[in-house]
């Protein structure tokens, strides 16, 4: 039997699966309905399906390499980052890979509640160079 920590894991792999896919509809369906959505920048997304559109207006395509999740039980909630690397296509065509990613989630009763995102994208698009693919 896996404990809340185990599944709190899971439920965070399984959206990250379904939003990689793009699917925003199933996406969806791991988050509560008052998600609180905060991406780099401090730019609130109301749903998983804003989260589609705004990658939509940044990459033709964009994957997670996806690295460690740690997790701890705060008591009311389970804390989980993900990390590992992003690589797909900017808009003009060019391929990237390398691309940091830190994803903080917390998730209450076998829904993520809220979401934290944090990658090196800003950056690579203020200045190209540092994207060295």
């Amino acid at each position: 039997m896996q404990n809340a920590v185990e599944i709190a894991v899971e439920i965070v792999r399984e959206f990250l699966d379904a939003s990689m896919k793009p699917d925003p509809v199933l996406a969806a369906t791991y988050m509560a309905e008052d998600v609180k959505i905060t991406f780099t920048g401090g730019r609130a997304m109301p749903s998983a399906h804003e989260i589609t559109a705004f990658n939509a207006s940044r990459y033709s395509w964009v994957k997670k390499q996806l690295g460690q999740f740690d997790a701890c039980d705060k008591g009311d909630h389970v804390v989980v980052y993900s990390n590992g690397t992003l690589y797909g296509e900017w808009l003009d065509g060019r391929s990237f890979s390398g691309n940091r990613y830190l994803d903080r989630f917390e998730v209450r009763e076998g829904k993520i509640t809220r979401m934290d995102v944090w990658n090196d994208s800003a950056e690579w698009i203020l200045e190209p160079a540092i994207n060295r693919d």
